[in-house]
C-alpha cells in the first residue's frame, strides 16, 4: 500500500463537522455545553474509506481507521487535528461566530516506490500545520474560513479555505449536509507535492514548476442518529484542481474523490 495519507487528513476534517452537527441539540449557540450540562464529550468509533489520488498509476488507497474524539470548552480533537476554541460572539437566537487556533497532521507526502511516475522523485514528507479558523452559523448557510502555514518545515508553504455548508434534517435522526468549497494552496504547498525538479526530470517527466492554485471541493455527507450516543455517517467528497495541477507530470486525473463510511459512539 503507497504511503500517501491525505486522505486520513480529509476524512477527519469531516467528521469533525458530523459530530459538531449531530451534537447541535446539545450545545448552545456558541457551541459549548450548556451551563449545569455534562462539561466534555468523548467518543470512539470506526471508518472505512477508499480515495483515488491523482498521480498517474497510482493503486486507489482503501484503509480502516479508528476514531478518537473528545471536546470540552476549550479544545476539539478529532483525528489528526487539534483546536484551541478562542472566544465567539452571539446575536439574535441563530447567529453566532466562533474562532479557533488548530494544530492538524498533513498526511500528502509520497515516495518513489508510490507509483512508477514517482519512481527517482525524491521523497515528500508528510508534515504539520497550524493555523486560525472562523465559523458564521446562521440559519441560512454556515460560512467558514481557514488559514494553515506548514510549520514543520517541509513544504513550508501555506494554505487558505472558505467553505460553505447547510444541513437539512429529515425527521428527528437523519440529515443530509451539502457542502462547497474554495481551497486556495500557495506555491510553495503545491509545487512542493505537484513539481519536479530539475534533478528529478526525465524523458516523461519534464521539470515542473506549480504557481499557487486553487482547488475547488463538492461533497454530501449524510448522518444518521441511532440515539443520544451513537450515529453513523457516509460522505461522497470530489475536489477539481487548479490547472497547475491538471498540467503536472506527475498527475493524469483533473480531480480526485473520496467515500467513506463510519461510526461513533459518544459517551
Amino acid at each position: 500500500m503507497h504511503r500517501v495519507a491525505a486522505p486520513f487528513a480529509c476524512f477527519a476534517l469531516t467528521l469533525i463537522a458530523a459530530t459538531t452537527a449531530s451534537a447541535a441539540d446539545d450545545n448552545g449557540p456558541d457551541g459549548n455545553p450548556p451551563e449545569g450540562s455534562k462539561s466534555y464529550s468523548w467518543g470512539l468509533g470506526l471508518a472505512a474509506f477508499t480515495k483515488q489520488q491523482p498521480y498517474t498509476g497510482i493503486d486507489r488507497d482503501n484503509r480502516v481507521l479508528p476514531l478518537v474524539y473528545f471536546e470540552n470548552r476549550w479544545v476539539e480533537l478529532m483525528g489528526p487535528k487539534l483546536e484551541f476554541k478562542l472566544p465567539g460572539l452571539e446575536w439574535g437566537e441563530d447567529h453566532s461566530l466562533s474562532f479557533g487556533l488548530d494544530v492538524e497532521f498533513d498526511g500528502n507526502g509520497y515516495k518513489g516506490s508510490d507509483a512508477p511516475i514517482l519512481n527517482g522523485m525524491e521523497e515528500r514528507n508528510d508534515g504539520f500545520l497550524a493555523g486560525a479558523s472562523a465559523k458564521w452559523s446562521n440559519p441560512f448557510v454556515d460560512v467558514s474560513a481557514a488559514w494553515m502555514l506548514d510549520v514543520s518545515g517541509e513544504s513550508k508553504g501555506q494554505r487558505a479555505s472558505l467553505s460553505l455548508e447547510h444541513g437539512f434534517r429529515v425527521g428527528e435522526r437523519l440529515m443530509f449536509t451539502p457542502s462547497a468549497s474554495a481551497i486556495w494552496l500557495d506555491k510553495k504547498y503545491a509545487d512542493y507535492y505537484y513539481g519536479v525538479r530539475a534533478a528529478e526530470a526525465r524523458a516523461d517527466r519534464p521539470a515542473y514548476f506549480v504557481d499557487g492554485t486553487v482547488n475547488a471541493e463538492l461533497g454530501l455527507r449524510t448522518d444518521y442518529l441511532f440515539d443520544e450516543h451513537q450515529m453513523a455517517f457516509a460522505s461522497v467528497e470530489y475536489t477539481a484542481f487548479g490547472s497547475k495541477i491538471k498540467d503536472s507530470p506527475l498527475t493524469d486525473r483533473s480531480g480526485e474523490t473520496m467515500v467513506f463510511l463510519g461510526y461513533l459512539y459518544r459517551f
